[in-house]
């Protein structure tokens, strides 16, 4: 058995390299950020040469102190619907990566709305035609980067999400592959039948050879060959999109629990077990995870664009605090938000509303508005997004939801925390280990390998740190999303 399980956590602002041993203690971590690119309004890019840097380095410092011989299994984690393009034999990089957040496509999307075609995608894909997604972000990069088109014409372009990119970058270029969680996110990939949809994708404008092999989830996806100086052969077995990760490092694998993880965006899924359930308020219908090639389960999904972003617009883009832990302090100064409200639509909105036009809104600013006033209601606006999400999750379910397992790096926010469970009027459970994506991905490579023989013996380690109960009355609750849905109305308006 193996001694050490390596995760690696290749998120939207940074990544993260995890070393956990067989009782799942943390032997050793590693972070790096990397730079952020905003060509023009409305479109974000990646170097994905510098996601490639920023993973090698938190490897190497992650592995220092340890006998890397005894890592016995890698799991990778990615944020999702961001789509890289690189060289087949050299997986050298032939642009930018477009990443998730990147609206550039939205009128492509518009188009194809046009010509009929959403509900189609919906019943297909469970997804909604929208820019978020990955599919069109392809169609876009063939059509205007010359690189890109080129390598195409010349069978030379391998186009897939972030996992794809570094499991071709650790293998030397000998695997292109993905697993479902991932490319159930591409408006592609056909969630009931399981494979890549050529009547999707010539509506999209693509050819369905243009992605990559698609295999369960815990599968062995190729093996490390000259990667951070660690040893060859060390087998890829998991790979899960963070928030699918999230929920399976949450112990969510019961149809019916829920959990929501804070990051850039903030995301809350349900599991729906083998069941496909499509939504019927705008929100997503998506696979968490495959066992095999027969054993599927799926989740429906609520996505917030825009959550610990918000906190970063407030360090970096005001100046209002000098780190992002200073918000929760500062928000403590008052007792309330002062009249003032925010919309965190500051790349559009997701569900339920999917309008990339959306704008973020500051409302209710007078002489007697404050930092704290300020810090308060960017708090207070991450949490009553989510309370949209879980009030349309619930009538989808066609069940009450009465917990909500939370993770991610604004969960340690406890003022957060606390108004989420009062807007939700359910409770809030915490882990104490936050960095529930690393644990997925921990959990699906030793699945992959055999660590684990199934999903009950993993749900064994999920603990509990910390439980938040409602303290807010139904009046209040109700006042509060009131004022919400008359400032989400305005922030609407193009």
């Amino acid at each position: 058995m193996a001694n050490y399980i390596l995760a690696i956590d290749q998120g939207t602002t940074g990544s993260t390299a995890l070393v956990v041993d067989e009782q799942l203690r943390v032997v050793a971590e590693a972070s790096e950020d990397f730079e952020q690119y905003f060509p023009q309004p409305g479109w974000v890019e990646h170097d994905a040469d510098q996601i490639w840097a920023s993973v090698i380095s938190t490897v190497k410092k992650a592995t220092a102190s340890i006998d890397a011989k005894k890592i016995g299994a890698i799991g990778i984690t990615n944020q999702r619907e961001t789509v890289c393009f690189w060289e087949k034999k050299t997986t050298r990089a032939l642009s930018r990566s477009i990443v998730w957040q990147d609206r550039r496509t939205a009128a492509d999307c518009d188009d194809l709305k046009k010509r009929g075609l959403e509900p189609v995608f919906s019943r297909s894909t469970g997804l909604l035609l929208d820019p978020y997604f990955s599919g069109t972000k392809v169609a876009w990069a063939l059509r205007n980067w010359g690189d890109v088109k080129s390598a195409h014409m010349n069978n030379r372009l391998c186009v897939g999400t972030i996992d794809s990119f570094l499991v071709a970058r650790m293998t030397e270029g000998a695997s292109h592959v993905t697993e479902p969680s991932n490319a159930s996110r591409t408006l592609g990939f056909h969630i009931e039948k399981h494979e890549w949809d050529k009547e999707l994708n010539e509506a999209l404008g693509l050819p369905t050879s243009i992605w990559p092999e698609v295999r369960p989830s815990t599968s062995r996806f190729g093996v490390t060959k000259n990667f951070a100086g660690l040893p060859d052969g060390i087998p890829i077995s998991g790979i899960l999109g963070d928030q699918q990760a999230a929920l399976l490092g949450q112990a969510c694998i019961q149809e019916g629990t829920a959990k929501c993880t804070y990051g850039t965006g903030a995301f809350i899924l349900v599991n729906t077990g083998d069941r496909i359930v499509p939504s019927q308020h705008r929100l997503l219908s998506t696979i968490a995870w495959a066992l095999s090639e027969k054993d599927y389960t799926y989740a429906i999904e609520g996505s917030a664009f825009i959550a610990g972003a918000a906190v970063q617009w407030l360090r970096d883009g005001l100046g209002l605090i000098q780190s992002a832990s200073e918000i929760e302090a500062l928000a403590a100064t008052v007792v309330d938000n002062g009249g003032v409200g925010f919309v965190p639509a500051l790349t559009g909105m997701g569900a339920p509303y999917w309008e990339p036009g959306a704008t973020g809104l500051l409302t209710g600013l007078t002489r007697g508005t404050t930092r704290g006033h300020i810090a308060r209601a960017v708090l207070e606006g991450i949490a009553l997004q989510i309370a949209d999400l879980f009030s349309a999750m619930q009538k989808d379910a066609n069940r009450p939801i009465s917990r909500v397992n939370v993770d991610g790096g604004a969960a340690a926010n406890a003022l957060l925390m606390q108004f989420q469970s009062d807007i939700l009027g359910v409770k809030l459970y915490r882990p104490k280990n936050l960095e529930s994506t690393c644990l997925g991905a921990v959990f699906a490579a030793g699945l992959g390998v055999g660590i684990w023989n199934n999903l009950s013996e993993v749900a064994k380690s999920w603990q509990c740190d910390r439980v938040f109960e409602p303290q807010m009355s139904g009046e209040q609750r109700e006042h509060a999303m009131r004022g919400w849905r008359k400032s989400v109305s305005r922030a609407l308006l193009k």
